[in-house]
Parts: structure tokens; sequence; C-alpha cells
């Protein structure tokens, strides 16, 4: 595409805009099981409301749009209400679960630069399980990721493998509450008293679980400690895009104490022009995202989140009890909340997922790495519900007519395994994308004889090629 000589009429792009949308995956028939969270129709027409309303609104400065500040003060002080925070408490609403973690790693390495200064290198401890964000942080701010094995049954972290890991260069350990993979909540209060014994802070990753946990609580349901109430946690991330049903992106980075914040504070005015002062990564952001998330939570409401998590926890039961009932699928750990992911030793799962794409459903496929299997994930929102029957039913016909795991064992193709024995480098890079089945524009039809290869290759080669991919795929039109 060259820049556009002449305008074109609003109508025409907007039903172009509409025809490239048929290419989507069908999110509004409730056959999506990730990424979109929709609370249905009102709830949506609102937030597009709201959206609109403050779409132009910029909450680079707070003295100029007041009613930004007031909003996100608002919106902050109901996420540590929900998380039992004290008086003392406070945070700051992000574009989305990796900045809040960005943040939260950028607070923590700068936190330990003026307490602890003899640590040069500084260290994050995390299970397996930890969310890619954290380790995209510590490429960012140089901090070193340090992995810890977790249960191989329940997939929870093990408190005494973390505490032997805790090193005099930890600044901060991890843990998640739930897992976005599994669905499970680790040990929160065991890592709590870890991390005031070592003197260290503990991030609570609460992305998918903040605005689901709560309300379970509400409802009588026992859940280990996870909040800000828990001895030992310093700092948390909450997701308002997720089971919060706000728009695109919301999401908040809380700390049990506020004075912690102050090291996650950006501040500028050795320059000619205007001072910046930005508490989170972005300068200039829209108030549309804050505006769509304050209305939804008033919308909502404490009523209306206990309504959505009923009919969210009751749809992946039904969902759990029907994989467990087909021959072959297993539930990977324990989850305890709405989301999960479900295995097979005998059946290609790979093939699987494609199989309920074609049938109208998107599910979404997870590599094996280390002790977790590779798995199928499900996310299990309010306009999931009312399909579960549909839902199972295409998946037990897909699951009788499956092709056996046996069949589709992974066989790289010679030159490729020819290749994995040479130096890295691009040109490497390019030879094994195209050896492979990466070669090419577009994206394939069926994911699943390439999602083979890529699960039966080491994770940091896997990663390099799938950078090249991406970095192939996003091209000038």
């Amino acid at each position: 595409m060259s820049f556009p000589t002449t305008g074109r009429p609003a109508a025409e792009l907007l039903q172009s805009l509409r025809q490239r949308k048929q290419h989507d995956v069908p999110w509004a028939e409730g056959r999506v099981f990730a990424y979109v969270y929709d609370a249905g129709p009102e709830a949506m027409r609102l937030i597009g409301a709201a959206l609109d309303l403050y779409k132009t609104e910029n909450g680079l400065d707070p003295t100029a749009f007041p009613s930004l500040l007031q909003m996100e003060n608002e919106v902050i002080g109901a996420a540590i209400d929900l998380m039992h925070g004290g008086p003392e408490a406070r945070g700051s609403f992000t574009s989305g679960g990796t900045e809040s973690i960005l943040l939260s790693v950028k607070t923590a390495r700068d936190w330990a630069r003026a307490n602890k200064p003899q640590i040069t290198r500084p260290e994050l401890l995390l299970p397996e399980t930890a969310h890619p964000a954290f380790f995209k942080a510590c490429k960012y701010f140089d901090v070193k990721a340090v992995t810890v094995p977790v249960d191989p049954a329940s997939y929870r972290a093990v408190p005494e493998r973390m505490a032997a890991a805790v090193s005099d260069a930890t600044i901060m350990m991890g843990g998640s509450a739930p897992s976005y993979a599994h669905g499970v909540i680790d040990p929160i209060e065991h890592l709590g008293r870890i991390a005031l014994q070592r003197g260290v802070l503990l991030h609570v990753d609460c992305c998918v679980g903040g605005m689901v946990l709560p309300f379970l609580q509400r409802m009588g349901v026992a859940l280990p400690r996870f909040d800000l109430s828990t001895p030992g946690v310093t700092q948390m991330s909450v997701d308002f895009h997720k089971w919060g049903y706000a728009g695109k992106g919301a999401s908040c980075i809380l700390y049990r104490d506020g004075d912690l914040r102050r090291h996650q504070i950006f501040a500028w005015s050795g320059w000619v022009g205007y001072t910046v002062i930005n508490p989170t990564v972005l300068s200039t952001k829209s108030g549309g995202p804050l505006a769509a998330c304050w209305a939804a939570l008033n919308h909502i409401g404490m009523d209306g989140y206990l309504k959505l998590v009923r009919t969210t926890q009751d749809a992946a039961e039904r969902l759990r009890v029907g994989i467990r009932a087909l021959p072959g699928l297993r539930i990977v750990g324990e989850p305890m909340m709405n989301l999960f992911s479900f295995s097979s030793e005998t059946i290609d799962l790979f093939a699987l997922a494609e199989d309920m794409k074609e049938r109208g459903w998107f599910i979404q496929p997870q590599f094996g790495f280390s002790n977790s299997p590779a798995n199928i994930h499900l996310s299990v929102g309010a306009s999931n519900a009312p399909h579960v029957e549909a839902f199972l039913a295409d998946l037990a016909d897909c699951v009788r007519d499956a092709r056996p795991a046996s069949a589709a064992a992974p066989k790289l193709p010679s030159q490729a395994l020819a290749l994995l024995a040479q130096p890295m480098s691009a040109a490497l890079l390019e030879q094994l994308k195209a050896a492979i089945g990466l070669a090419g524009e577009g994206l394939p039809a069926r994911m699943d004889p390439i999602n083979h290869l890529l699960n039966a290759l080491p994770a940091p080669l896997r990663d390099a090629l799938l950078i090249e991919y991406i970095h192939d795929l996003y091209r000038p039109a």
C-alpha cells in the first residue's frame, strides 16, 4: 500500500473494515475460548460509548484532564478494595497485564538499587509456570530470570524449591493466582513467608484471576490466600479487560505499601520542552480505555460480577466433567477457576485444535515444556456458557475421529536435522524456517503440522524461529 492520495468516503471505509473482520475469529458467537471477554450487548454498547466519549482525551497530563485522574483514582481504589489492601496501598492504571508486570519488575530493580546497592546483577525468581511478561521485563530491564520447576502433578510452585533458589542477588519473587496455562494457584502464603524471611519483594500475577477470585471468595469457595492482605505480598497485577469485561486495554499494578510506587514513576525536566512525568510506561495514552473500565465496573457492580462468575464457573465445571468423560483426554493440574487445559497421550492435540477450528471453535494449543505436556487451553467466559453442550458434542465427534498421537510423531526433515548442527545465524534461521514450513506469505491454512515440528524443537530455537516468522509476517502491504 502506498500512502493514500485522496480521501475516501466514511461509509465506504467502514464497509471495508466490516468485510475484513469476516476473516477474524467469531467471538460474538461465543465460540472463542481466548482473547475476547464479552459480558453481553448492553455492557458492550456502554464500553463502546465510553471509549468514544474519551477517545481524544490524553492521560499524559492530569492537570489538563482532571476527569481522567478522578476516574483512575476510583478504579484503583476499587481494585485495592477487592484485593484487601489497606489505606497505604497505591496503584496505577495500565494498558494490560504485560505493562503491569513490566512496571513491577522495573520498580523492584530500582528499589534494589536504592536499598541493596551491593547487588549489581539483580535476579527475579520465578516458577516455570510464570507468564512470559516477566521474562520480557527481565530482557527490557537487564534483570536475570531464575526459574524453578513446579510440582509435576499440581503444577504449583514448590515453596521448598523456591526458598532454596533465593540468592544474595534475588530482588523479587513471583507467583501466580492463577497461572494462565493451567489455571492453578501458586501457594502465595508460603511464598510470602519466604519473601519476608529473605527480605525480597513478592509479586502476585493476578492478571487473569483478579476479577474472578475475589468473587469466588464471596460465594464461599475455599481458596488459598493470594491478595494484598497476605503477609509478604508487596505488589500485584490485576487485569480489568479479562474477566472484568472492560474494553482493551485495562489493567493495574497495585502496591501494598504505596511508597514502593515511587520507584515506578519517571520524570524528566532536563530538556528544552515541557516536563515529562509518567507514572506508567506510556506518555500519551488515550483516556478511552480508562473511561470504559470505569463504566464497566460501575455498570456491572458487585452483584453483576457475582452472577458472571457463577455463570463462568458453572460452565467451566461442566466442560471439565464433559472432557474427563471423553476417552483419551485428561485435565492438566488442579484448576480452581474458569480457565484450564487438557492433554492426551493418545490423541493428536494439535490436529484436534484445527479440527475444532474447522467447526467454528477457537481453542488454544500450547506447546509442551519441562514437565508440562502439550495441551489445549480454554478460557471460559460468560458468552461461552450457553454453548457448552454444543462444544462438547463437536469435541466428542472430533475426538472419535482424531488422529492417534503416535501417527503425529514429529519427523524433522533431514534438511532441518542437518541444519541444527550448524552455528546459529540469520541465514540458518531462514533455511530452518523453510525446512519446517514457516516460509511463505500469509498464515498457513492449518497449523498442526508446523506446531508438531515446533513442539519438537528446544524452546530457544523455537523462539528464534518464531521471531523470524513474525518479523517476516508483519511487512508493508
